[in-house]
């Protein structure tokens, strides 16, 4: 009887895919190099575990040698970790600064601060300016605003309150505070508060800053630290210029409510500061 011969077809074909798979590796990892060689792809670091998210000087772009601030280019810069914290630059106009600061003119009143037991409007000694509100939807410029807004801090229109229009003359102040609440009462509509966008919608000769003094990060390598009041330089500080927004989040990652976010208004020191405020809530907010 004939032996039956085995045959060698199938073991060509699994020599063919192994050199596919192989060729294809060899190529893959070319691709890789050439990227690499170009500055496209750029592989991660690692000193010894060691983190630069406190390190102010790394994360501050350097602004000077590729924008130019005249012609009023956009562009976000990141300015801290703890809390999160970025700058949009001229994300407003001087149109649109000078139309919010006419709307809300004839409307000015003494600020107050939210009573934490009623919900209630209230004056308090650490709130020394004037303030008014501008309905959400107001007009189509507002809803304009309200809509870039939203896509720069990637929350719904709908989640905003309205805008708030302050005016700090010189000596005023906004003590360091919270965005968020310690009370189920103010929450009750549209729940948190997890971020605010403040714009400047004016720039201010000497003082006035935005201050975080529970900030993490060595705040005086920031490159207008010399520039700082003597109140803008205890904690991190943004100082105030027309059409600049400062977005920073109240809430973590994890929900969780984040300290680090206390900010205050240093003293106007010389010229005024007009900026509008818009609080962002986790669920919708009823207008």
């Amino acid at each position: 009887m004939a032996k039956h011969r085995q045959s060698r077809f199938p073991t060509r074909k699994s020599s063919s895919s192994s050199t596919l798979v192989f060729t294809l590796l060899i190529m893959f990892t070319f691709v890789i190099l050439i990227l690499l060689a170009l500055g496209i792809l750029s592989i991660p670091g690692n000193s010894g575990g060691s983190t630069k998210v406190h390190d102010l000087s790394s994360i501050v772009r350097k602004t000077s040698d590729d924008v130019d601030e005249e012609k009023g280019e956009q562009w976000v810069e990141v300015i801290s970790w703890e809390p999160r914290a970025f700058v949009y630059h001229n994300f407003l106009t001087k149109e649109e600064c000078e139309y919010l600061i006419s709307l809300a003119k004839p409307h000015m009143q003494k600020s107050t601060v939210v009573d934490s037991e009623t919900g209630q409007s209230k004056d308090s000694r650490v709130r020394t300016s004037s303030g008014t509100f501008l309905p959400r939807g107001r007009d189509k410029t507002v809803r304009t605003i309200e809509k870039r807004l939203s896509d720069f801090s990637f929350i719904p229109v709908e989640h905003g309150e309205g805008l708030q229009v302050l005016h700090y003359e010189v000596g005023q102040k906004y003590e360091p505070h919270f965005d968020y609440f310690l009370d189920e009462y103010n929450t009750k509509n549209g729940g948190q508060r997890i971020a605010t966008v403040l714009m400047y919608l004016s720039d201010v000769e000497e003082g006035g800053e935005t201050v975080f003094p529970a900030a993490k990060g060595n705040f005086s390598s920031v490159p207008w630290w010399n520039e700082l009041s003597d109140c803008g330089k205890k904690g991190l500080s943004v100082k105030p210029k027309r059409g600049d927004a400062l977005l920073f989040w109240s809430m973590k990652p994890d929900a969780s409510l984040d300290p680090s976010s206390l900010h205050g208004g240093c003293p106007v020191i010389k010229g005024n500061k007009w900026s509008a405020t818009k609080w962002m809530r986790v669920e919708e907010y009823k207008a």
